[in-house]
């Protein structure tokens, strides 16, 4: 069938896949209950013939705009892109856009993007941001869902879909058991900080710690100087556990400066398995992963659940998993 004068219908669409016309419409839209081998073969029917979704008719027939704004405090990208990722991979299925928008941790800027979001008539709203910290709602009554991700939400009455970083920690210190390490240290990031608190008391509560737990900030620096003091105190080490890549990467560069092999006489583990960080650690850094994709993605389908009528309420926990690399090989 020739497409060169006008762009397919839908009806040679459903001729084509062998179904109704209305069960290709469904199909293409995302909506309706099927098999997923029926709207598979609808959609590479219409990806055969050209066939394009009129998002006007769509908005007019559905009500919906097909879209979903994110808000973000990640100013520099390093958590939000990899849950946008995420999110768009769960939405294209239902040929959904994301508009993001960078909050840059200003309340009013915030407020703004929402009202922007609001009036736009987006389907619903994703949250998001750089610290798992619960954060005040974003506003109340909405007439959209609204999902946060990474970050959770004070009020209960809330969809969060946050990472287990007491489960990465327990990971790490198991993987360092695992390799014969039982003298660990463990250098994090500021006290009151929500991640530092997590990771420690996971640590803590799985191994008896070889020294008491060093807070800082989430930079190399204070790995180089959290490496340091570990050395100057006389420590018996074997291993460090950090709060965060930076740190590791860090702790690595002292450790090395000292004239400690690594991973020979100190086994090394990070968390975040930030690629920039583990990459260029020497050597190649063991961390652990958030799989921050797969929590776009769950919240993402989370929030097209309660667009479709079915809302979820609390916090949902995704597990994290720990990547091994050099810097806690067996030699």
């Amino acid at each position: 069938m020739s497409n060169d004068r006008r762009g397919a219908t839908i009806s040679e669409v459903a001729a084509l896949a062998g179904v109704s016309t209305g069960t290709a419409s469904k199909a293409l839209n995302g909506r309706g209950t099927m098999r997923p081998e029926t709207r598979l073969r609808v959609r590479q029917a219409a990806d055969q013939l050209g066939f394009v979704v009129n998002a006007a008719a769509r908005s007019l027939q559905t009500g919906r705009t097909y879209t979903v704004g994110m808000i973000t405090t990640d100013t520099i990208g390093r958590f939000s892109i990899p849950l946008l990722i995420g999110a768009e991979d769960a939405l294209g299925a239902g040929q959904m856009s994301v508009f993001l928008c960078d909050a840059r941790d200003d309340p009013i800027r915030e407020q703004y993007y929402l009202r922007t979001l609001l009036s736009r008539k987006v389907d619903g709203i994703i949250v998001t941001g750089r610290r798992t910290q619960a954060r005040t709602p974003i506003g109340a009554e909405l007439p959209v869902p609204v999902v946060y991700a990474f970050i959770s939400s004070t009020d209960p009455r809330d969809c969060s879909v946050v990472p287990d970083e007491a489960d990465g920690a327990r990971r790490a210190i198991r993987h360092l058991l695992d390799t014969g390490r039982r003298r660990i240290a463990h250098v994090t990031g500021p006290e009151h900080h929500h991640s530092a608190q997590v990771r420690a008391a996971a640590a803590a509560a799985e191994v008896e710690l070889a020294a008491p737990v060093l807070y800082g900030e989430w930079t190399e620096a204070w790995g180089r100087q959290a490496a340091g003091m570990l050395l100057s105190s006389g420590a018996d080490l074997d291993a460090v556990f950090c709060g965060n890549d930076q740190i590791a990467r860090g702790v690595a560069e002292g450790l090395r400066e000292a004239g400690r092999d690594v991973p020979g006489e100190v086994a090394l583990v990070g968390f975040d398995n930030w690629d920039v960080m583990v990459d260029a650690c020497r050597p190649a850094l063991t961390s652990v992963d958030m799989d921050l994709e797969g929590i776009g993605r769950t919240a993402a389908e989370v929030l097209l659940a309660a667009i479709n009528g079915s809302p979820a309420h609390g916090p949902i926990t995704r597990p994290c998993r720990l990547v091994p690399r050099e810097s806690t090989a067996i030699r």
